[in-house]
């Protein structure tokens, strides 16, 4: 399950040290600590930014499609639930940093896309989209996520090929902002959001919403 640490200005929620899945009781998990964050900020308005990370070899697998398979009546709501935590990210009134440790996978992937900036280690893990391998076609609210943050070459390629990007691939092609040594890529993160901790208001929630409506339209529409 996921935790939550502060430094300083900065939130720092680890996702865990496995797969770290979306597994329902993740979201669940996920999402009661933004809460917390929202209510901190909301008491007592300061400056205020968000890392989200991970303890193991994984940022994000995605989405828990062995718990998918066996609820099929569940599909609808438990996408739902997804594109929901992909809006909520994307429009927090804060600046977001994903500081990624190693693999970035389908939906894992998607919600790093959610973020403000992306790092990532340098030297091992990739970042992809696997749909077009395993068979699953990304839903609308997920490719107008994935195209609204990648160029339309990159996002061509992402979704179409499957291709696996390294950090330094990642990095060239915008993908992640920073690819560095794995012991920089959390110090370096958590300074960048400290940096931009200032900027944390509900102007900044409202620029994002404005930035990105027809996202946020498909996101919350319940189409599979």
């Amino acid at each position: 399950m996921p935790t939550l640490d502060r430094h300083d200005d900065v939130y720092v929620l680890d996702l865990g040290d496995t797969e770290n899945r979306l597994h329902p009781d993740m979201l669940t998990a996920l999402n009661k600590l933004l809460d917390e964050i929202e209510a901190d900020i909301r008491n007592a308005p300061r400056p205020v930014a968000l890392v989200t990370t991970a303890s193991g070899r994984h940022y994000s697998l995605g989405l828990d499609l062995d718990w998918l398979a066996g609820h099929p009546q569940e599909q609808l709501t438990y996408v739902i639930s997804v594109h929901d935590l992909f809006a909520r990210i994307l429009t927090l009134p804060m600046v977001t940093v994903a500081a990624m440790p190693g693999h970035v996978f389908a939906g894992g992937a998607m919600l790093s896309l959610a973020h403000d900036l992306r790092i990532m280690r340098a030297d091992r893990g990739f970042w992809c989209l696997p749909e077009a391998d395993i068979n699953l076609p990304f839903t609308p609210g997920m490719s107008a996520l994935i195209q609204a943050r990648l160029t339309p070459q990159t996002a061509h390629e992402a979704m179409v090929t499957a291709r696996r990007y390294g950090g330094l691939e990642a990095a060239e092609l915008r993908i992640i902002d920073q690819a560095l040594p794995a012991d920089e890529v959390l110090p370096t993160a958590i300074s960048l959001a400290a940096s931009l901790a200032s900027k944390a208001s509900p102007a900044l929630g409202t620029i994002k919403n404005r930035l990105y409506p027809e996202v946020l339209q498909a996101l919350r529409s319940p189409q599979l």
